[in-house]
């Protein structure tokens, strides 16, 4: 008999700059790695305003993650130590493996709505030092399903047999995006020990078919992170026009050491990365060049 999940956890962003001077909203973070493990940041972007995201994220280094930045609007320039560059654009994610170490940057372009989110998803020890890599995945790439009144994106691992555009190599993620109509209940069933959780862009809804979206009390709103505890289902209706993404992981349970861009297990792994990076050694695999 299949068990839904329910609410363990509602996580409420914070107002944060991070950058050269980005407005965001800091969804999960540092105090919020063993309950959401392996996901270890959720950064929202939602905004009409240039100003709010122009000066963008100049050269930083990363070590130990993974960084996954989804729009559903906008344009991002960005460019990286590996000399991948491009736009991320409407619809588009960039999935880069920082692995031994990553420099990149990251500069918003004026859009009329910038809607996105960017995602840090840990490694594993054995995976910390592996050579970095990077996932173009276009917009046009990604499945998308229809199912009376709701819509799926697969950005990442699988829904009902649909393999999503991307798939992890070391961390195998479902990445989901999805869009309920006002009304409509959806639901996803998957291994009942992985972490799993929702970040909703707008709209709001009850995860519990016990109760009522006629209840106000019952309901959940936007603009929050939603974790749930084991099961083997998870269960939504909508009380309104609602988007969200949905993450879902097996928890690594192994201990991090987290300093600014760069995550490692140790202390002393650590203090390694920030040594390589003032005596620049700190790029493994490839010519960083001046950057």
């Amino acid at each position: 008999m299949e068990t839904i999940r329910k609410v363990k956890k509602i996580t409420k962003g914070v107002a944060a700059v991070d950058g050269a001077g980005v407005k965001l909203v800091r969804v999960i973070g540092y105090r919020d790695t063993k309950d959401y493990d392996p996901f270890l940041m959720l950064d929202a972007f939602d905004s009409v305003n240039s100003d709010d995201y122009i000066k963008g994220f100049p050269w930083h280094p990363h070590r130990g993650i993974e960084t996954i930045t989804y729009l559903i609007e906008g344009d991002i320039e960005h460019g990286d130590s590996l000399g991948n560059k491009g736009s991320i654009l409407d619809g588009d994610c960039q999935w880069m493996t920082a692995g031994s170490g990553i420099i990149h940057q990251e500069m918003p372009q004026p859009a009329d709505r910038m809607l996105g989110a960017q995602l840090w998803l840990n490694l594993s020890a054995k995976d910390k030092m592996t050579d970095p890599s990077y996932g173009d995945i276009k917009a046009e790439d990604i499945p998308v399903i229809d199912e009376n009144g709701v819509t799926i994106h697969v950005l990442s691992g699988d829904y009902q047999g649909q393999k999503g555009a991307f798939q992890g190599k070391y961390i195998n993620a479902t990445y989901l995006d999805v869009e309920l109509s006002e009304g409509e209940q959806w639901q996803f069933v998957n291994e009942p020990d992985h972490t799993l959780f929702i970040y909703m862009f707008f709209g709001k809804a009850i995860f519990d078919p016990d109760k009522s979206i006629e209840n106000k009390v019952d309901l959940i709103d936007a603009k929050q992170a939603v974790l749930f505890g084991e099961g083997d289902k998870f269960w939504i209706k909508a009380a309104a026009d609602t988007r969200f993404i949905l993450l879902s992981a097996k928890p690594l349970k192994e201990p991090i050491a987290w300093g600014g861009p760069i995550v490692m297990n140790t202390n002393k792994e650590l203090d390694l990365a920030f040594k390589e990076l003032n005596n620049k050694t700190f790029i493994k695999t490839h010519d960083a060049g001046d950057l």
